[in-house]
């Protein structure tokens, strides 16, 4: 992640598959691995990766992903095609330097980063 200056990582269920089977992130690697004090040599990814992945299609329209990350709280989201394989990650940053819905973006990025606390008093 350090070295190639990236977020989450998908994981595949092998070097020929692009089943998506989880995803590692920063903070996976924070509250699973260096809270617990477990060794980052011995830890296998499969023990501390998300596994119930958010997901959408690369069929589906921009709204739908944006909903997906509001709901979930997440920036990014890996993209599937109509296999179920991996064909990408869409980011907030894909959204807000790609797309001219101003308005949109502006709400995505409220909705993610706000407490789900003050999502219920709305």
């Amino acid at each position: 992640m350090k070295t190639e200056d990236v977020g989450p990582i998908p994981v595949v269920e092998g070097m020929d598959s692009k089943k998506l089977v989880g995803i590692v992130t920063d903070r996976d690697l924070v509250v699973n691995v260096l809270a617990e004090g477990l060794d980052t040599r011995r830890t296998r990814v499969k023990e501390v990766m998300t596994k119930d992945v958010i997901t959408c299609r690369e069929r589906d329209d921009l709204d739908k992903a944006i909903k997906a990350m509001a709901d979930n709280q997440v920036r990014r989201i890996p993209v599937l095609d109509e296999n179920g394989d991996l064909v990408g990650i869409i980011a907030q940053a894909d959204i807000a330097t790609r797309v001219e819905k101003d308005k949109k973006t502006g709400q995505l990025v409220e909705d993610i980063s706000e407490p789900d606390s003050a999502k219920t008093k709305r």
